[in-house]
């Protein structure tokens, strides 16, 4: 007969203890200890008038005002918002359209000195390209401006030589050298300009 003392074996408790004297059931308890449920805080995800209205100190109407000013606030940003947007974007594309209408400003320039010289004469192969090409620069936005007779104006105008005159009590342009240009409401260019000013 074998005894279970000689093999090094001790006897299972009858309790179901373990050798440490920690039951199933004591194990499951420490366990539990340390698990707990963890959730979003009920009050401090309320707002104050939310808060008011539970404890009673705010009616359902105040509640409801409240809730509707903050719509119409947030509603109104976003309007404003959009806005911003849609002016940036524009301004962007002004931008962009305007690199490249700057390159043909030069050739715009050479047409109207021809046209000063009497070189695009009327039914002309010439006048019949600038013409397109004065059309086609004018559909993405791009405007000449100054006239001789004008009044000088600093802001658009470069005066490139002033001359005394008696026929004038104003800065007016007397002769357009080159002529300035918008696009939309962008200036591309000023104009530049021979001022006539008031003699003496």
């Amino acid at each position: 007969m074998t005894d279970d003392t000689t093999n090094g074996r001790q006897p299972d408790d009858e309790s179901g203890a373990s050798s440490e004297g920690e039951t199933p059931d004591s194990t499951s308890a420490q366990g539990a200890e340390f698990i707990e449920a963890e959730g979003p805080d009920i009050e401090t995800s309320l707002s104050d008038a939310d808060l008011s209205f539970l404890s009673g100190q705010t009616s359902a109407d105040e509640l409801a005002a409240e809730r509707l000013a903050d719509l119409q606030r947030v509603t109104a940003e976003y309007a404003n918002y959009r806005k911003r947007t849609e002016a940036n974007r524009e301004v962007e594309r002004e931008r962009a359209t305007g690199d490249v209408v700057k390159v043909l400003i030069p050739v715009l320039d050479d047409l109207d000195r021809a046209a000063k010289h009497g070189d695009l004469e009327e039914g002309g192969p010439f006048t019949a390209i600038a013409s397109k090409l004065r059309s086609s620069v004018e559909r993405v936005g791009l405007k000449p401006f100054a006239a001789v007779g004008e009044e000088f104006d600093p802001q658009l105008h470069e005066a490139i030589f002033q001359q005394p005159s008696d026929d004038v009590t104003t800065p007016t342009i007397a002769d357009v050298v080159e002529s300035g240009y918008f696009l939309g409401s962008t200036l591309l260019r000023a104009a530049k300009v021979v001022v006539a000013v008031p003699n003496g």
